[in-house]
């Protein structure tokens, strides 16, 4: 219990380092495209290639299920690292997408694995706990990664973040590398093509990739917008921003600590369709919002509590249809939400062109999107697949 205690504790603090690189361009991304000359359609575009880099997830995950956890960990912190020395000492818009781009590969890497070491170690009547526990650093980089990486810009100019975070990601890997076991060996059956085969060829594990999708690309149109859309409806300025992304990130924590409260008791997938339903209705209120900065900053704590709620809740459902394969499977997973997010980036400027009213009304979609996904993997792990999805 200890040692699943002091690993929770560093998975947590590492996983709030890589979130905080993936969070902050959202609420900084008028200043981030001020300091690189570029216009919002530009870093809609920059962050479009940073979502679909997520998509090489499949091709590398599974290199943990193949030669180790502490391998799969070790190679995340390591792409991580060298993407955020990039952004900090690259010219130019090109080597600073490029540094975005292997940061998020490194996440897509390490992520997966850390799941799918809890998944191998921690049984699944109690893993919901364990991985919403682990999930809080996706919070935790808003309340404070995004603030602290503000108050840098502020101080020592919008570049300096990444340096901080290269330094950080180094530290984490050094200290993996003394703390971690070795593997004995490689894991029983964990050939990369028959791995991917089991991945596409279970329908619930399809399924689950599909919920992924629409519920990451519906959070992904209002993520890119609503830094802008604060600046623009109300004014607010680099500090106020920093500010906000503290606000949305108390409400995740709080999705994130209710479904470690809840999902177990409750049921995973029974638990992600109340996330998916609530959330879809907040997106349809949020409009009415747009009256003061107070009440836009209650959709926003309400929207993102919802979103959160619903993609913790999915995470031990996928660590338990394959468990064979669970990195590959993790992998599929995090390339299904990055390349959600992927499209999301790239529609997000079309659709505020035509209004924040427009933006939230495809959110609210794309989780029915979400929801008939899941009411088929619900089907599929009540028949067919109820003894590899046992109590989902």
């Amino acid at each position: 219990m200890t040692r699943l205690r002091s690993q929770l504790f560093f998975f947590a603090g590492a996983r709030t380092v890589i979130n905080t690189a993936y969070r902050m361009v959202y609420p900084f991304l008028p200043v981030l495209a001020r300091g690189l000359g570029v216009d919002l359609k530009a870093m809609s575009a920059a962050l479009f290639l940073r979502s679909a880099s997520g998509a090489v997830g499949p091709l590398l995950a599974p290199v943990s299920d193949r030669r180790g956890r502490r391998f799969g960990l070790t190679l995340g912190l390591g792409l991580f690292t060298a993407g955020a020395l990039a952004s900090f000492f690259g010219p130019g818009f090109a080597a600073f997408t490029a540094g975005l781009i292997l940061m998020t590969v490194g996440k897509y890497v390490f992520d997966p694995s850390v799941l799918a070491h809890f998944g191998d170690s921690v049984p699944y009547e109690r893993r919901g706990t364990v991985l919403a526990l682990t999930e809080l650093s996706w919070s935790l980089s808003f309340v404070v990664g995004v603030p602290a990486a503000g108050f840098l810009m502020a101080r020592f100019g919008w570049r300096s973040p990444f340096l901080a975070l290269a330094c950080l990601g180094f530290a984490a890997s050094m200290a993996l590398r003394l703390s971690f076991p070795k593997p004995a060996g490689p894991p029983a059956g964990s050939r990369h093509l028959e791995n991917y085969r089991a991945v596409l060829g279970s329908p619930a594990a399809l399924m689950g990739l599909l919920v992924i999708f629409f519920a990451g690309m519906g959070n992904e149109v209002v993520n890119v917008v609503f830094g802008v859309w604060l600046e623009n409806s109300f004014g607010l300025k680099l500090a106020a921003l920093g500010a906000a992304s503290a606000v949305i990130g108390v409400s995740e924590f709080g999705g994130e600590s209710l479904v470690a409260a809840t999902v177990d008791r409750v049921g995973k997938t029974r638990a992600l369709m109340i996330g998916l339903a609530t959330n879809a209705a907040v997106a349809l209120a949020f409009p009415l919002a747009a009256g003061s900065v107070a009440a836009a900053l209650a959709g926003l704590t309400l929207f993102y509590l919802t979103f959160e709620y619903t993609v913790v809740s999915i995470i031990p459902v996928m660590s338990e249809i394959l468990p064979r394969s669970r990195a590959t499977l993790l992998g599929f997973y995090a390339a299904s939400f990055s390349l959600g997010r992927a499209a999301g980036s790239l529609a997000a400027p079309w659709l505020y062109d035509a209004g924040f009213r427009a933006v939230t009304l495809t959110a609210a979609g794309l989780d029915v999107l979400a929801i008939l996904a899941l009411l088929r993997l619900r089907r599929l792990t009540a028949g067919a697949f109820q003894s590899s999805c046992k109590n989902i």
